[in-house]
Formats: C-alpha cells, sequence, structure tokens
C-alpha cells in the first residue's frame, strides 16, 4: 500500500536487480485535478482523436485496450525526455522497484561473478566455457541461498540440469531469477565436489549493514550496502558498537552500493563530520540549496581513523556519503571510480493501478561543488581488482594498508569466508530495467 502522497526524499536509479538511487519524493499525483486542462483543449485535440479512432476503426490484432494505449502514451512522453533516469514503469515493474526500495528482493540471494576457471589465468571472460566459469562472490544474508548453505567460492555448473556454456553472465543470471515460491536447483562445484541445491525463492529482506572485526580486533570493518531506511540506524548502532570496543581504525565499504535515501546518506556521513555542507541539491529553475550535517556525530574526533572503499557500483547516495567525506577531509576513498549519477528524481505512483514513472527534478553537488554525473568520484589510492577471483580482496587488502596493517589471510574457496562485495551480477531476483550495471544476482 502507498499512502497518497509521502514527504520522503531518495536518490534514485535502477540497476539489473538493484535500485538505484539519487534523491527523489514519492508521491501519488501532481496535477491538482485529472484530465485535459480548459486551456489546453486545442493543444490535446489530436492526441483525443487518435485515441479515439484506434478505439473505433482500427481492424489489426490483436487491438490494444484502453489501458494499453494510455501506458503506451505515457510511456512515449517519458522516451521523448531522452533522459535514462526518466522512464514510466508498469504496475508489475513499479511494485518490484518499491520493494526494492524498502529494502527487500525476491528471488534466491546470491552475488556472481564471471573468472578464469585457472587462477593464474588472465583471461578476460564475456561467457561462460571456454575456460570460464561462474562464481559466487556471497550468498546475500538472510537470503534462501544464505539459509541453503550457499558458501562464497562456489561454481556454478548447472541451473535446472542445464549446462550454462555458452551464456553470458546476465543469460545465466535470468535462468536463477524466478517468482516467490518457485524453485531452482543449481548444480554446483565445490572444489573437487559436485553438489546439488534445490531452493525456493521468496522475498527475503536486504541487510543495510554488515559487520566484522579485522586485524585481531583492531579494525571495524562495516559494510553499506544500501541506503534504505534502516541504514542509518544500523550503522549508528555498529559505529557505537566498534569505538565502544576500542575500534578507532574503520573501514567503511561503499561497494556494490546503489544508494537510497539522502536522509540516510546524510545522517551516515554526519557520524564523522560536525557540521557543514554534505552535499548542495540544484533544482529545475538552478536555485541551489545546501544539504548539511546534522550534530550528534560518534566520530568526529579525527582520532577515529576512516578509509572508504567504492567501485564501479557504488552509485548516487553513496556516492553523496563518499563525496563528502573525501571533499571535507575525512577519509581517503578507495578503490576504482565510483558510478557517476548526480541527478535526482521524483517518483510518482499513478492511480488506477497504471504503475508509475521517475522524473528527474533535479541535480545534486558535492561539498566542493562538483557534479559527478558520468565522471564519478575518483579514488585516492585506485585499486584495479577487475581480475580478483571470488574469496580474494586487494582493495579491501588496500584499505588495511591505510592503518599499516597487513593483509587479511586469504580463505580458500568455499570456506564461507567474507569476500568482495562489489564485484560481479545478481541473480534470483526480479529485475527492474535500467541501462546501469547490476552489482548483485539476486
Amino acid at each position: 500500500m502507498v499512502p497518497s502522497r509521502f514527504g520522503l526524499v531518495l536518490v534514485a536509479i535502477v540497476a539489473g536487480s538493484a535500485l538505484f538511487m539519487g534523491g527523489f519524493s514519492l508521491g501519488a499525483r501532481v496535477a491538482t485535478t485529472p484530465g485535459t486542462p480548459a486551456d489546453q483543449e486545442t493543444r490535446f485535440g489530436p492526441f483525443w482523436d487518435v485515441y479515439s479512432l484506434i478505439q473505433s476503426d482500427y481492424a489489426g490484432s490483436p487491438r490494444p485496450s484502453q489501458d494499453q494505449l494510455v501506458q503506451a502514451a505515457i510511456k512515449g512522453m517519458m522516451e521523448s525526455l531522452n533522459d535514462q533516469w526518466s522512464y514510466y514503469q508498469a504496475p508489475e515493474d513499479f511494485a518490484n522497484s518499491l520493494l526494492s526500495v524498502g529494502g527487500q528482493a525476491e528471488g534466491i540471494g546470491v552475488q556472481v561473478q564471471l573468472q578464469p576457471v585457472d587462477p593464474a589465468s588472465t583471461q578476460s571472460c564475456t561467457k561462460i566455457g571456454d575456460g570460464c566459469e561462474m562464481a559466487i562472490i556471497k550468498p546475500i544474508v538472510g537470503s534462501p541461498a544464505d539459509a541453503a548453505g550457499i558458501l562464497p567460492g562456489d561454481v556454478i555448473a548447472t541451473v535446472g540440469g542445464t549446462s550454462l556454456d555458452g551464456l553470458t553472465l546476465d543469460q545465466a543470471t535470468a535462468l536463477i531469477k524466478g517468482k516467490e515460491g518457485t524453485p531452482v536447483t543449481l548444480g554446483l562445484l565445490r572444489g573437487t565436489q559436485s553438489i546439488q541445491k534445490t531452493i525456493v525463492r521468496k522475498v527475503y529482506s536486504q541487510p543495510e549493514v554488515e559487520v566484522r572485526t579485522l586485524a585481531n580486533g583492531a579494525v571495524a570493518y562495516i559494510h553499506v550496502t544500501g541506503m534504505n531506511e534502516p541504514a542509518s540506524s544500523q550503522f549508528d548502532l555498529a559505529l557505537s558498537a566498534a569505538l565502544t570496543a576500542g575500534q578507532h581504525d574503520v573501514i567503511l565499504d561503499l561497494r556494490g552500493n546503489p544508494g537510497g535515501y539522502v536522509a540516510d546518506a546524510v545522517k551516515i556521513a554526519s557520524e564523522f563530520i560536525p557540521s557543514g555542507v554534505i552535499a548542495y541539491q540544484m533544482d529545475s529553475k538552478g536555485k541551489t540549496t545546501e544539504v548539511t550535517a546534522t550534530s550528534g556525530g560518534h566520530a568526529t574526533d579525527p582520532s577515529t581513523h576512516l578509509v572508504v572503499l567504492m567501485d564501479g557500483n557504488t552509485a548516487s547516495a553513496a556516492e553523496i556519503l563518499a563525496g563528502a567525506l573525501q571533499a571535507r577531509g575525512r577519509a581517503k576513498l578507495v578503490g576504482s571510480k565510483s558510478y557517476g549519477k548526480g541527478v535526482v528524481q521524483e517518483w510518482l505512483p499513478l492511480p488506477n493501478n497504471f504503475g508509475g514513472i521517475h522524473l528527474t527534478i533535479a541535480r545534486w553537488l558535492t561539498p566542493a561543488r562538483v557534479w559527478i554525473q558520468g565522471k564519478g568520484l575518483q579514488p585516492d589510492v585506485p585499486i584495479d581488482s577487475s581480475n580478483a577471483r571470488a574469496g580474494t580482496d586487494p582493495v579491501l587488502d588496500a584499505g588495511l594498508a591505510q592503518f599499516g596493517l597487513p593483509p587479511e589471510p586469504a580463505p580458500s574457496a568455499g570456506s564461507g569466508a567474507s569476500t568482495s562485495p562489489g564485484a560481479g551480477a545478481s541473480a534470483g531476483s526480479s529485475p527492474v530495467p535500467s541501462p546501469a550495471p547490476s552489482p548483485t544476482a539476486g
């Protein structure tokens, strides 16, 4: 159920099965009255003429329904904007978007990547087979795959008894995705062992924050997977616990974070930045508004050292957070260039179950007034992890090096140890169409 009007502000793009946010307000309608305004009747006359002619005289088959004609008209208006972030979604797709906004997904819940079968190979993999395989980076905590005992480093060889040889990553993950309550059987290779796992897809909650300790308890590692509503409160608890335990070296991992609520990005940034600008927002008329830090952060004292990990799937509200920490001199960014989304959308659920639209209404800028659209944030410590295998994490190792610490011991394949969360694609969740790269596979 969507209330008639929300005052929520988010940042939004949609990527594969993940929702990238960049700042939007969610409402039920913008027009005060439905229908054609009296002063626009002449302009809309041709539209109604065509609509009526199709209804009365079109002799082709199948004849579109009235609803289909209206949806096509809305879609055409959005496409005329030539803006990849402004688009129409049919009812089911829009509902999936709202599901993702709520921190949920539908599927089995695994992150996957293509990699060479030979760990020593530098082969570039575009399809499965001919020396390439699809490996699981990790199961999503709390997902059906997690409950079924799927482990990082497992290789998916078959889906439903069908070999994946010759398929692209998108084609293979499409076989894993499906509706809630339906089963899928994965044929896995775990080292030299062959395993069959039948997993029932379901709607599951995606944790926004994952925590562990590194360097024998000296470093707090906090992975923020999204910026949906629970993120800032979960992060606050995790950071407070770390500081209480005497951990004043913190790694904030934003890899694979598609964004979410601007308010959550601001709250997390405010844990480290005591006051001043977090970002600027510029509306369609050129008016610029400051987005400022809130007081009461737990780690504003510079004695708490911070490193931020990012990658090409760090997007939108996650970029607002990373950009603020970098521009305000509070953290070094380690990894690869971020996604580069600097625009803000309004999401509008349409009445009568007609789906909804995403409409760009503003752009956002860093505290240095830099617009990152199409450019992304540049890391202070660039690390190329494109050839990293599932179960290894050179970006995390580089983050630890910023504290003068050695890398974590490399886990063996299928050991269940944490792996790089930002690479690969997502399989097993219902996707929403988008041109952006997909950071998870369901």
